[in-house]
């Protein structure tokens, strides 16, 4: 039998859940810093709850929670430079806002415009990606470009510990590996693939130790630690940007809600283990301790910013829903840049549909 003993993977930490940690490794954080990270992830709270609730009223379609999860996405997509591209699954909406997307853009994607998975042209971010999985190929392939053309470009990839059982993360593995491109596999295990926990997902005690099958580097990292997912994540973009090679980060975390709105957690998970994380392990809870023992958040302070982010929230909801949201018709503009002759027939087809009905 193998001995798994003989792959040791220590937990990257700063913070614990109390929020305390060696004074002298946090002092290389400014407060500036702090703060920024700290306003984002609870900025990034309020707006998950409040989708969650818009989903419930009907105002939104299905949608995909990230409650708990806050830290693994901030603190690694703050750690990028701007022109980094990030390639997210669907449930990664904190790390594009904190990577330049505009909230009305998340509003049009959850809402089923025509143009919701469209990125502006100034952001390095991949439409968000339903398929599990695929996203590590085009990652790997994004940071291949830039290997060929000699551009500083570091590519990001973010998935779950479900894709990790897909054929797509270990052909983008190995292929990342063989040909030392700068791209990093950036996994939050949040416990489940849906209703599958990771224990029936995986053999090896870690996801990280994959890494070594591959040829390249894994660490493991609380994922609930904002400095260290911070830490951790720079170390690795600047050793893929300086030509070292591809990386596969393991941040340990925890989904709080369901896996969307059309799962039923309690199906597969006991209430007091979600609570247990809830309670003990929250992101958001060490971090704004680390805050308040340096003098950096109040009470105020935080009702004062909950406030700002309800309103930027219900104004580009109104925005989004006051835009136009476009036809079945418009959708074949956006298959292929240039239409085949089928194409032009079945666009033309349903354009007199259409007509036929708004004639009606």
């Amino acid at each position: 039998m193998f001995d798994q003993n003989q792959l040791p993977f220590d937990m990257v930490q700063l913070l614990d859940e109390n929020g305390n940690g060696d004074e002298e490794a946090l002092q290389q954080f400014s407060d500036e810093f702090l703060v920024t990270l700290y306003k984002w992830m609870r900025k990034a709270r309020v707006i998950d709850e409040r989708l969650l609730k818009m989903q419930r009223q009907g105002r939104i379609g299905t949608y995909a929670p990230f409650s708990g999860q806050e830290a693994a996405q901030i603190g690694s997509v703050l750690a990028l430079e701007k022109e980094d591209w990030i390639f997210p699954s669907y449930r990664e909406i904190a790390a594009c806002l904190a990577h330049g997307l505009p909230l009305t853009q998340i509003f049009h994607y959850v809402r089923g415009h025509v143009l919701g998975g469209r990125t502006p042209e100034h952001l390095n971010i991949f439409p968000i990606q339903i398929i599990i999985g695929a996203q590590t190929l085009h990652a790997t392939g994004c940071a291949w470009a830039a290997k060929l053309k000699g551009e500083k470009q570091v590519s990001v990839c973010y998935f779950g510990d479900g894709a990790t059982s897909e054929g797509d993360f270990h052909e983008a593995m190995n292929f990342a590996s063989v040909y030392q491109v700068p791209v990093i596999f950036f996994c939050q295990n949040n416990q489940y693939a849906i209703s599958v926990p990771v224990h029936k997902q995986t053999a090896s005690w870690t996801i990280a130790q994959k890494a070594i099958a591959y040829g390249m580097k894994g660490v493991l990292v609380d994922g609930n630690d904002a400095l260290a997912v911070y830490k951790t994540m720079k170390e690795a973009v600047d050793s893929a940007r300086n030509g070292e090679g591809p990386m596969l980060i393991e941040a340990l975390t925890y989904r709080l809600g369901p896996h969307t709105t059309s799962d039923d957690p309690t199906k597969y998970r006991s209430a007091e283990e979600a609570e247990q994380w809830r309670r003990k392990k929250d992101p958001l809870h060490r971090l704004r301790v680390l805050l308040e023992k340096r003098g950096l958040w109040t009470e105020e302070k935080e009702e004062a910013w909950v406030a700002q982010a309800n309103d930027e929230i219900t104004a580009a909801y109104e925005e989004a829903v006051a835009a136009e949201t476009g036809s079945i018709v418009d959708v074949f503009d956006y298959v292929y840049g240039k239409p085949s002759k089928l194409l032009q027939e079945q666009q033309q087809e349903a354009a007199r549909r259409k007509q036929g009905k708004e004639v009606k």
